[in-house]
C-alpha cells in the first residue's frame, strides 16, 4: 500500500476518535475534537497532492479517498445533531446525506462497469466547504463553552448564525456538486443496457 493510501486509511481511522471525542462532555472536547478533525482533514490534502505528485494515484485512492471524506463530515454532522449545534442542522445531514449515497451508489454503478469515477472539482469544493463549516462550528462553541475568557451570552446566538449560515452554504454546495456528478455522468442513469 503506497503513502497516499495510508493517509487515506489514516483519515478514516481518526474519524471515530474525532467523534468520540465531539461527543463525550469533558473540559476542551471541542478543542480536542477540533484538533482531531484538522489532522484528519490535513490528510485528504497530502493524500492527494502526494499521490499526483509522485504519479500514486490508484482506483483504490479514487474510490477511497471520497469515502474517507464521507465517513469523517457524516460524523461531524451526526454528532451536531446529538449535541443541536446548528440551526436545521438535521435538514444539513439530511442533504448532505441523500447526496452522499447518491453518488456512492453512482460510482458502485460505475464500477460495476469498469469505471472509476473520480473527484471532480465541485466535490473538492463541496468537501472544503464542509470541512470550513464543521470547522466553524468546532470552534465557535469551543468559543462559547471552553474559552478561558467569559464571552458574553449575547454573543451565543450570533455565533450559532454565523455557523449555521455556513453549515446551509456547504449544503447548498453539496446539492450542486451532486447535480454536476450525475450530469457528468448520465450515461450510467440511463435506461440503456
Amino acid at each position: 500500500m503506497n503513502t497516499p493510501n495510508k493517509l487515506t486509511i489514516l483519515r478514516v481511522a481518526l474519524t471515530p476518535v474525532f467523534l468520540a471525542l465531539l461527543l463525550w462532555d469533558f473540559p476542551y472536547h471541542y478543542l480536542l475534537a477540533l484538533a482531531v478533525f484538522i489532522a484528519a482533514s490535513l490528510t485528504d490534502y497530502f493524500d492527494g497532492s502526494l499521490a499526483r505528485k509522485r504519479n500514486l494515484v490508484t482506483d483504490f485512492g479514487k474510490f477511497m479517498d471520497p469515502l474517507a471524506d464521507k465517513m469523517l463530515t457524516t460524523a461531524a454532522f451526526l454528532g451536531f445533531i446529538e449535541l443541536r449545534l446548528g440551526y436545521g442542522v438535521v435538514w444539513v445531514a439530511f442533504i448532505v446525506l441523500m447526496r452522499e449515497f447518491s453518488i456512492t451508489s453512482l460510482r458502485l454503478v460505475a464500477g460495476s462497469g469498469g469505471r472509476v469515477i473520480a473527484a471532480n472539482v465541485w466535490g473538492k469544493t463541496k468537501t472544503v466547504c464542509q470541512i470550513v463549516a464543521i470547522v466553524s462550528v468546532l470552534v465557535g462553541e469551543a468559543m462559547l463553552n471552553q474559552s478561558l475568557v467569559a464571552i458574553p451570552v449575547t454573543l451565543f446566538d450570533p455565533v450559532r448564525a454565523c455557523y449555521s449560515t455556513l453549515l446551509w452554504f456547504a449544503a447548498l454546495l453539496t446539492v450542486v456538486s451532486g447535480v454536476t456528478y450525475f450530469w457528468e455522468n448520465k450515461g450510467f442513469v440511463s435506461h440503456k443496457k
